[in-house]
């Protein structure tokens, strides 16, 4: 049984965060949490260089520590540098959101006292506070299961919400890029983002983003943005060629800075399921998302602007990159099925304002 914490007593906290964007925007009603419960603490969250720039800046967070796996702290001898690096800055306390093993390892040779997070990957006799995750609902979502972890150690929060910071340069700077585009302040602005990084088994099909995307902007009278990461370049291109009318193409071109402040000028977002959709969600910006291979229950975008389209099939969720069979999750989901589902939200929305 571990010792209760006395959030008095604990006044310098390292989150090991997840390192992907959409789980990183998942955990911020934990952060929340976390700063609640500790109010006088300063919290430094530990995540790779691409969430890094999610959280800089951000209310909740007092330093981001970016873990460079790639380059300074690749392999052991970079794990040693950074748990040295940590070790020098005497936290009281490590609280692992990540769920991988080498969270633990490095909260332990950073001579962490408190070590805190679920018994995953076989990391519980590294833990001075852990959590056993097979008690908890394999359906729930995200958002759900670090809270309840939070939970059972007493950090909790009075209000469950995703917390995005942006500064008011970040969104001139997007305004004045939208407008090079065509875009003008008071356009109704809809998001395309027909990327995915986990892989090709979370793709809806370009061809049927474009005709949803044609068949809104044409009802609403609105512009169109496809976004993409540097991957997607190609997928985006594809888009904009089957697009009717132009559009502003910002694929491989942003930051995730810029991301996010491109994001939150949308008034309607389609997506995938992937980290875009997550952002979007997190601002509040009304949206579709087409899922097939994953598991909507646990993944679904948190917010009450959003809604998810999908068809029953067989095989789904399978949670794979690449399908192995005929991508039958996603070939049913045809361009009529979003765009109705995005005229019952809006309408729905606009009844409730």
């Amino acid at each position: 049984m571990s010792a209760p914490l006395d959030p008095n007593r604990v006044r310098n906290i390292l989150v090991r965060g997840t390192n992907w964007l959409g789980d990183a925007v998942m955990n911020t009603p934990a952060l929340g949490a976390i700063r609640e419960t500790f109010p006088k603490a300063r919290i430094t969250l530990l995540v790779i260089p691409t969430v890094a720039e999610l959280f800089t800046p951000h209310q909740w967070v007092d330093e981001v520590v970016v873990y460079d796996r790639k380059g300074r702290h690749q392999g052991i001898r970079g794990r040693l540098r950074l748990a040295g690096e940590l070790r020098r800055r005497r936290f009281d306390l490590a609280i692992l959101l990540q769920n991988a093993i080498d969270a633990a390892i490095i909260a332990t040779l950073a001579g962490i006292p408190r070590r805190m997070g679920t018994r995953t990957d076989g990391r519980g006799f590294l833990l001075t506070h852990g959590f056993n995750q097979k008690s908890l609902d394999p359906r729930l979502h995200h958002v759900d299961y670090y809270l309840e972890m939070l939970g059972h150690f007493g950090i909790r929060a009075a209000q469950k919400r995703q917390l995005l910071c942006l500064a008011e340069e970040e969104r001139a700077a997007v305004r004045r890029r939208f407008e090079e585009g065509g875009i003008v302040p008071g356009d109704f602005v809809i998001g395309i983002n027909p990327g995915a990084a986990y892989g090709s088994a979370k793709r809806w099909y370009p061809e049927r983003f474009a005709a949803a995307g044609a068949e809104l902007a044409r009802r609403w009278g609105a512009k169109l943005v496809v976004f993409g990461g540097p991957g997607e370049v190609a997928i985006a291109r594809d888009i904009e060629a089957s697009l009717e009318g132009p559009c502003l193409n910002l694929a491989g071109t942003l930051t995730v800075r810029e991301l996010m402040a491109s994001i939150e000028r949308c008034n309607f977002f389609i997506s995938n399921d992937s980290g875009p959709m997550h952002i979007a969600a997190a601002f509040g910006v009304p949206l579709v998302a087409v899922f097939g291979s994953t598991d909507h229950r646990t993944t679904y975008p948190w917010s009450d602007k959003a809604v998810v389209v999908r068809k029953e099939v067989d095989c789904a969720p399978c949670l794979k990159r690449e399908c192995p069979t005929d991508h039958r999750c996603m070939k049913q989901v045809t361009a009529e099925d979003v765009v109705q589902a995005a005229v019952e939200l809006q309408k729905q929305l606009t009844i409730e304002n």
